[in-house]
């Protein structure tokens, strides 16, 4: 028996890998299924089941992909709907997956047709539970994705999640490993914890969700807090309902190189998006194609972009310092829906620059400068663009948050007449914030290079 975790950074998402006796079984798989194919090819083994927790949210899954170049069944639990062939499982029902047994256990609370899955070994023991969005390590799956007004609330699903856990995880035996969907970083959750896995019997100890509390005052908890979820995340789930444009072919389109004076007359076009996805260093040194939107693939890029750009559709271009990565990078789009990439920049920026094409830059300073503005009380409108609770955690005394991913609900409150600087937690955020104030017409922005460890050695917190 084999159980492999595959985690993938950008999402913060783990997929599993179970096999046996030539028999493999995928839970929650990514957009790209040749992974999972090498890893039963290298065994010699078939990948007999498709594994859903639920209809996902905050990535595109691969499961109609993976299943029609296996052939394995797509298996969801309970009341799941669906535009392409799959398997809708029943409450404990039972899987074989060579000598040992996958359990569907239908945990509602995150969405209605949410489930886990518990491994049973030959011997009848059980070692792992895989738990998808019902239970984190440290936290609980939100309970607002999956509300329908007038139907259902985030209460209504907030105490389903109660039963669930009450009925469903917590029998199980204490020394069982919890296998979650998501950790620390993911918006599935409030306060994932950092690690990818757990006793049961530990988190009874450290999870809120799993403590000796009523079912009132669990929802209350549950509800509380949470803040607005990514733009992208009921486009997703409706995406995941349906049969999408093959990844193959969307990495075939997305390869394209295009030459300068092309993707010149392109970047022109109202109609066309340019996302420039180097590491920040060289966008800030060298400069960009004017108009461009900065979402390094360096950092949580497929957060980012979920995050920035509203439609799914969106005819995109792109530039990258190494073109290799391109098949990755157009990879990377097409994990949260974005599948229409029309292909990169053929030889990059300095192909650009032979060209004689003219190159747009963002005003950095140095930590240094900025402190030395705070001091001579030349702040001018210093904006933080961390996230509301990173801010809470620690901010510059008087400095106002503007939260870089709800930048599209309060970026026509700014006056474009007006200079802003802008700071992070590592310079990567406040560049895709510049990049963003620039595309809207703020000519005056600047960003603010370094850590935000090094703001507070200057003793500015």
């Amino acid at each position: 028996m084999k159980v492999e975790q595959i985690y993938t950074a950008c999402l913060s998402e783990m997929a599993y890998y179970i096999s046996d006796k030539g028999e493999v079984a995928i839970v929650d798989p990514l957009r790209d299924p040749s992974p999972y194919i090498r890893m039963a090819e290298a065994e010699n083994a078939i990948i007999k089941y498709i594994f859903l927790s639920h209809f996902h949210a905050d990535f595109i899954s691969g499961h109609v992909d993976l299943a029609s170049k296996t052939g394995a069944t797509i298996v969801y639990g309970p009341g799941a709907e669906a535009n392409f062939d799959f398997y809708c499982g029943k409450d404990n029902e039972e899987f074989k997956i060579g000598n040992i047994t996958l359990k569907l256990l239908h945990t509602p609370g995150h969405t209605l047709e949410s489930s886990s899955f518990l491994l049973i070994d030959k011997k009848g023991k059980m070692p792992c539970v895989f738990t998808g969005d019902c239970l984190f390590i440290g936290d609980v799956g939100r309970p607002d994705l999956a509300v329908k007004p007038g139907s259902i609330s985030k209460e209504y699903l907030a105490g389903l999640l109660y039963d669930s856990l009450q009925n469903k995880i917590l029998p199980l035996p204490d020394d069982i490993i919890i296998y979650p969907n998501h950790s620390a970083g993911s918006a599935c959750g409030k306060n994932i914890g950092i690690e990818t896995f757990d006793t049961l019997a530990n988190q009874k100890k450290t999870n809120y969700a799993l403590s000796k509390i009523s079912k009132k005052v669990f929802i209350e908890k549950v509800i509380s807090g949470l803040n607005i979820p990514p733009q992208y995340f009921p486009k997703n789930a409706i995406k995941n309902k349906n049969i999408n444009k093959p990844i193959d072919n969307i990495i075939y389109e997305g390869t394209t190189p295009i030459e300068p004076s092309v993707f010149k007359e392109l970047s022109e076009q109202e109609d066309f998006l340019v996302i420039d996805t180097r590491i920040k260093e060289d966008f800030i040194t060298y400069g960009s194609v004017p108009g461009s939107l900065y979402i390094g693939a360096e950092g949580d890029f497929a957060y980012w972009l979920g995050v920035l750009i509203t439609d799914l559709n969106q005819k995109i271009i792109f530039i990258t310092d190494n073109e290799t990565k391109s098949p990755e990078i157009v990879q990377r789009f097409a994990r949260v829906g974005y599948d229409n990439i029309k292909g990169y920049l053929f030889g990059g920026i300095t192909n650009w620059i032979n060209y004689g094409y003219d190159l747009d830059k963002i005003n950095s300073i140095s930590v240094l400068d900025f402190s030395n503005r705070l001091i001579n009380y030349k702040t001018e409108i210093i904006l933080d663009v961390r996230k509301e609770s990173e801010y809470n955690f620690n901010h510059i005394d008087g400095i106002k948050n503007f939260p870089l991913d709800l930048i599209h609900y309060n970026i026509d409150i700014l006056d474009t007449d007006k200079e802003y600087i802008l700071h992070c937690a590592s310079g990567y955020q406040s560049l895709i914030a510049a990049s963003v104030f620039k595309s809207k017409g703020f000519s005056k922005v600047i960003n603010v290079l370094g850590k935000y460890e090094m703001i507070n050695k200057m003793n500015l917190l």
